[in-house]
């Protein structure tokens, strides 16, 4: 009997080891199934379809996979601006490839230069004599940029095309600021420096004007050019100066009158766009739905070109998003992070170095991490250049300093040489309601910085002082990089922000160029014959296909919608709103002396809310540039 009992739980351990075995098979095949990528065997005859179903950046955000499974809301889909022009010059020598598409009914925009990265390759595809077809609902700014260089230009009946401009109106708190009994207190450097004039101001002031002015007019003049020139039948002028008469004379109708203005070339709903598709890229056996074509996606198109490992490895490690402490990232640019890659890349013997900077500034003691890192690897006698994407204002110009060649284009907005720093103190609002602080101090540093009871004089000096000495490193640092002494510097410094075209103008960059000829550059300073960029920080989310297929995949119209002009005008409304809680928010949240610009938006990270904490660490954080 109890040999029995010893051979029943042996066959009830193996029954127990095999169900658990085949179980762990079983999710490793979901697994493996959900994340699997793309392969070369998926490409085949048709077309390129890119469809923009969010925002092109330049380096994707990090994705929580589980928090946004559980929120149920998809996230806003990023596309990374290297990928999509890799995708589609590469349209352009593939036999297989018979034409672009580019789906842009739910494309949110991307900044100028990478608008005009993507259009340099749309026009690398005509020039092989390969149609770019382009169709969405309503177009804008950017969308209509890339339209511009498609060879028809397509828009749904109910829809249009709207050309805004640069610009737009700020919030400014300082009147209800004051009315609350809110005391925002300013430390700064800059005549220019005009972020903290939201908290004390009810508008622009003149010296803000001036710089906004002409740094809006530079951009709106490059893009008026390149769609011109790309579309010399657009009538930006008819559409712009006089809008409500341009859009009556075609009684109302958007899509008539962007037809009239020479900003779209057909008029036709998505079945009708696709049809046209079709006679050039042929039928799509799998899908016999109206305007259904043949087509593969840039994945699948990219996963058959591979990666250029041939030759020397040039270093290219990217600065995106605001410069934070710690290990943030990708999409934020985490001082840690961003170091430890550029040490990797030092480690690993790269011949060369290219930072991409697409960020707006942050914390001064991540800006020096990374410049530091730079600089270590720039020790070793080896070639170092900047690429200038979007912006690279303030920190990301800190950041830029140790490098022998800057590349930026006409539209970077750069320079933002300046410092600033907001501490709201809350004692008058409190003692309305018969709140007040008191006690006792051994130092006139004791309890300080107290938000509650208000910041004491010697507090007030030692913060401007130590803003003002940023400022004078920071001076100091660009004068040794560009050649110069601290006083030319400061005249064009000053937290003035600057088009790529003036920035080359008064010697903050070097040429105009984009990521491939810095990279160029640095192979020809480290004399190789034969290299490729190895791009440092870039690798794929293991998790990244997994949570598309949970939260929606790349046919999914969930998330951004489609909208014509009535739903865009509600949305900058909803965005607006928005807007009052974020600027609030930072007001709270701003640790440190900053450097960013009204030009240069940035979202609100989130932070914890603000503690109390000893002297030495409030330094630290307080020197944030």
């Amino acid at each position: 009997m109890l040999f029995a009992r010893k051979v029943w739980h042996l066959l009830v351990a193996i029954k127990d080891g095999l169900v658990l075995l085949f179980m762990l098979l079983f999710f490793a095949a979901i697994y493996g199934a959900l994340t699997a990528r793309p392969s070369a065997g998926l490409v085949r005859d048709g077309a390129l379809l890119v469809k923009l179903d969010g925002v092109v950046v330049e380096e994707p955000s990090a994705q929580d996979p589980l928090g946004e499974v559980l929120s149920g809301d998809a996230p806003m889909k990023e596309y990374r601006a290297r990928d999509v022009a890799r995708a589609i010059n590469a349209a352009a020598t593939d036999s297989r490839i018979k034409a672009v598409v580019l789906d842009l009914s739910r494309f949110v925009g991307g900044g100028q230069v990478h608008m005009l990265e993507l259009a340099k390759a749309l026009d690398a595809v005509r020039a092989a004599k390969k149609p770019v077809y382009t169709w969405a609902l309503a177009y804008t700014d950017d969308s209509l940029l890339l339209a511009a260089h498609a060879s028809e230009v397509w828009v749904d009946p109910l829809g249009g095309a709207f050309v805004t401009g640069p610009g737009g109106e700020n919030l400014y708190y300082g009147p209800l600021l004051e009315k609350l009994k809110i005391k925002a207190h300013v430390f700064k450097v800059g005549t220019f420096k005009d972020a903290v004039e939201p908290y004390i101001r009810d508008g622009l002031s003149d010296p803000s004007r001036e710089a906004r002015t002409a740094l809006y007019a530079s951009l709106w003049d490059n893009w008026k050019a390149d769609v011109v020139k790309a579309r010399p039948k657009a009538q930006i002028d008819l559409v712009t100066r006089d809008p409500v008469g341009w859009l009556k004379a075609s009684g109302g109708d958007a899509a008539k009158a962007a037809l009239a203005a020479g900003l779209v070339d057909k008029i036709g709903d998505r079945a009708a766009f696709g049809e046209r598709v079709k006679a050039v890229a042929g039928e799509d056996s799998a899908d016999q739905r109206p305007g259904a074509f043949a087509h593969v996606r840039p994945a699948a198109l990219l996963a058959a070109q591979g990666e250029n490992t041939s030759g020397e490895a040039i270093a290219v490690v990217t600065v995106a998003g605001e410069i934070v402490d710690g290990k943030a990232g990708p999409g934020t640019a985490g001082g840690e992070r961003i170091a430890r890659l550029i040490d990797e890349a030092n480690a690993d013997d790269a011949k060369a170095l290219v930072l991409r900077v697409d960020s707006p500034g942050g914390s001064v003691f991540a800006s020096e991490d990374i410049r530091l890192a730079v600089e270590r690897f720039k020790a070793k006698g080896r070639p170092v250049a900047v690429s200038m994407a979007n912006l690279a204002a303030s920190g990301g110009y800190w950041v830029s300093t140790p490098a022998q060649r800057i590349f930026a284009e006409p539209s970077t907005i750069t320079g933002s040489i300046g410092v600033f720093s907001v501490v709201p103190t809350f004692e008058d609002t409190l003692k309305q309601y018969g709140v007040h602080a008191d006690g006792v101090r051994t130092t006139a540093l004791s309890g300080q910085p107290d938000m509650i009871g208000g910041l004491t004089p010697e507090v007030e000096q030692m913060l401007q002082t130590s803003v003002e000495s940023s400022y004078g490193r920071f001076l100091a640092l660009v004068a040794n990089s560009r050649k110069r002494t601290p006083q030319q510097i400061d005249a064009i410094g000053q937290g003035r922000v600057w088009d790529g075209g003036t920035a080359r103008q008064n010697g903050l960059v070097d040429q105009f160029g984009g990521l491939d000829d810095a990279i160029g550059w640095a192979a020809q300073q480290a004399k190789l014959d034969a290299w490729h960029p190895a791009y440092y920080g870039s690798t794929a989310n293991p998790y990244a296909s997994l949570l598309e297929r949970l939260t929606g995949d790349e046919d999914d119209e969930s998330g951004v919608p489609a909208a014509d002009f009535a739903a865009l005008v509600a949305q900058r409304q909803q965005a607006l709103v928005g807007r009052v809680g974020s600027d609030l928010a930072r007001l709270l949240t701003l640790r440190g002396v900053q450097a960013q610009c009204l030009d240069c938006p940035v979202p609100v990270p989130a932070a914890s809310r603000p503690q109390r904490t000893d002297w030495l660490a409030l330094v630290r954080g307080w020197l944030a540039l």
